[in-house]
């Protein structure tokens, strides 16, 4: 469909989106923006990008810096999985490329980190390549357009999206052509009540000629979200605080909590247990009686705080404890108050510290 790309190259010359990392001469800088922005807003996005790139300005700066240091930049984007591939394909970058990222697709797809749809984005955008790319945006326009009734998240449906993606790619000009659908998507083309009556691919769109365009993409029924209740120690000592860091791999791996455990009934009384179990951390809690998180010590109250993750959603519990005993662990560090901004965390561990500072 020419008209299609016609109409969208000239809606997006006068209306595209002012980001820091368009027109960029280092394809660096187009990699780190798409990693961020998978399953993130770009108006999320910008800060972090430009605080990212002002710490790391290089492939070879982001491969020599700590994961810690790392983790502590990318702290309140989520999924940080996503950071610690883009510091181990730096690594990769720099050992096998000479610090240059590859332009090859082949070579693309081997980083950690990098899938189909960010080679496509970084080989249409960073490298004027003839890729089709395929993100949330542009899977809900193509599912209007072309009225696709499948489930657009499964794997028929893909299919069917990428072939529309890459079969309307204008020659030369995927680049433009990707962003500006990702733009569409973003502005116009939006999940729900879509500006319809200023899309400029209106006379094209199947949904909305269909009445239909409400109803795509038709996505998988969601499961049932459970929920979680966790109780964690705040242990504070001469101006220190006991953390314990995560594992690599999981969820926010390599990030700092306080210890913590997974419960099931009350709060206070579960904690010393559970913790037990969980880590062999002796504690014993300073409440003064009754659920209340108030410290013997004078301690303010501590305020639940709860989280919604992808797939779960998580209360915590945090009380002021006093250890009893502390397992040689390596994971487990006393950290002096004052440097607990330095300690990369979770949502949830953040306003866990805020709240004892």
């Amino acid at each position: 469909m020419p008209r299609l790309s016609t109409l969208l190259l000239g809606w997006y010359k006068a209306s595209k989106r002012a980001l820091p990392w368009r027109d960029h001469p280092d394809p660096y800088a187009v990699w780190v923006s798409e990693i961020m922005c998978q399953q993130t807003r770009v108006e999320t996005v910008v800060p972090y990008f430009e605080k990212w790139m002002k710490q790391f300005p290089s492939v070879k700066a982001l491969a020599s810096a700590s994961e810690r240091d790392v983790l502590a930049v990318w702290e309140g984007l989520g999924y940080y999985s996503r950071a610690r591939n883009l510091r181990r394909a730096a690594k990769i970058v720099v050992e096998k490329f000479g610090g240059r990222l590859p332009s090859n697709l082949e070579d693309l797809r081997s980083l950690p980190g990098i899938g189909r749809y960010t080679v496509g984005a970084i080989a249409s955008l960073a490298f004027k390549m003839d890729e089709p790319t395929l993100d949330g945006n542009i899977r809900r326009v193509f599912s209007r357009l072309f009225d696709v009734k499948g489930y657009a998240d499964s794997p028929g449906g893909e299919k069917i999206l990428w072939a529309l993606a890459g079969e309307n790619l204008p020659k030369g000009r995927a680049g433009d052509y990707n962003q500006a659908l990702m733009d569409l998507g973003a502005m116009v083309c939006l999940p729900k009540n879509p500006r319809c009556s200023i899309c400029p691919l209106k006379n094209l769109c199947k949904a909305q000629r269909n009445g239909t365009q409400e109803m795509r993409p038709t996505m998988k029924p969601k499961k049932r979200i459970p929920t979680y209740v966790h109780a964690a120690a705040v242990i504070v000592e001469r101006g220190r605080v006991l953390l314990s860091q995560r594992p690599a791999d999981g969820l926010l791996g390599g990030m700092w909590e306080f210890p913590n455990a997974r419960i099931d009934g009350d709060p206070a009384r579960e904690l010393v247990k559970a913790l037990r179990g969980a880590t062999r951390l002796k504690v014993r809690v300073e409440a003064r009686g009754g659920r209340s998180q108030a410290s013997a010590h004078g301690r303010r109250e501590l305020g639940t705080v709860s989280h919604a993750y992808s797939h779960f959603r998580v209360a915590v519990y945090p009380f002021w404890c006093e250890k009893v005993e502390i397992p040689k662990d390596k994971n487990l560090k006393w950290v002096k108050l004052k440097d607990l901004e330095d300690y990369p965390m979770g949502k949830v561990e953040r306003q866990i510290a805020r709240q004892i500072k």
